[in-house]
């Protein structure tokens, strides 16, 4: 089967109203992934937003948060997740963890460097107007810091809906399921199929933080990026 045969093939099974109902429809399915992938990237964020921001304020150990951020990113996703699973058993937490380390690093790098990258006189005039530590932290450092910080979650938000595919090979569901299984039935159509939802799931990620961008970052800030 060519590319175009493919394609058509593909274009086939997305428009076939069986594909979209019952408990392996798309839209389940769709729902399934977007469940794995924001608590992944909300356990994620609730760890390395507020550890990245006290590094970055503090300036002490920056140096080896970013080397172990750096190293995590080095690991295997898959690799890691299958350790996991030998470790505990399959089931929604090993991939949980897997993916919340895949969505750690550019958070927490992202967050520290924003951070620690505001410019020294925006401290001292929030110092002199009588902040302390946490005020400066959260009303000076933080606004200036939030395109860097959005550029974090966004890259991790990206990262995690292209690889919670991982989810099928240990039994949970999600757009993975379609490739995954598509691929044990030679299923192809279903393949090329399940891989395109993925790719426009990440394609609507990137839209939404660029409204996110929009929201909450100020114009003034924005025009500097």
């Amino acid at each position: 089967m060519n590319l175009a045969d493919q394609i058509r093939a593909a274009w086939t099974w997305l428009t076939t109203s069986a594909h979209w109902s019952g408990g392996d429809g798309i839209p389940h399915r769709l729902l399934e992934h977007l469940q794995y992938s924001a608590l992944a990237l909300v356990i994620a964020a609730l760890i390395a937003l507020p550890l990245g921001a006290i590094v970055g304020h503090t300036g002490r150990g920056g140096f080896v948060v970013v080397t172990i951020a750096n190293f995590a990113r080095a690991i295997p996703t898959l690799g890691l997740l299958l350790i996991i699973v030998t470790v505990m058993s399959i089931g929604l937490t090993p991939v949980l963890i897997a993916l919340t380390a895949l969505a750690m690093p550019p958070i927490l790098v992202n967050t520290y460097e924003g951070i620690r990258g505001v410019d020294p006189d925006i401290k001292d005039a929030a110092r002199g107007m009588g902040m302390t530590g946490p005020g400066i932290l959260l009303k000076a450092e933080v606004p200036v810091a939030m395109p860097l910080v959005l550029l974090g979650l966004r890259t991790a938000a990206i990262q995690v809906v292209a690889t919670a595919t991982i989810a099928a090979e240990v039994g949970i569901g999600g757009l993975g399921r379609y490739i995954i299984d598509g691929l044990a039935r030679k299923d192809y159509p279903s393949v090329v199929g399940g891989s395109v939802l993925v790719l426009l799931l990440a394609v609507a990620v990137q839209v939404a933080f660029v409204g996110i961008r929009r929201a909450v970052v100020s114009r003034g800030l924005r025009n500097q990026a």
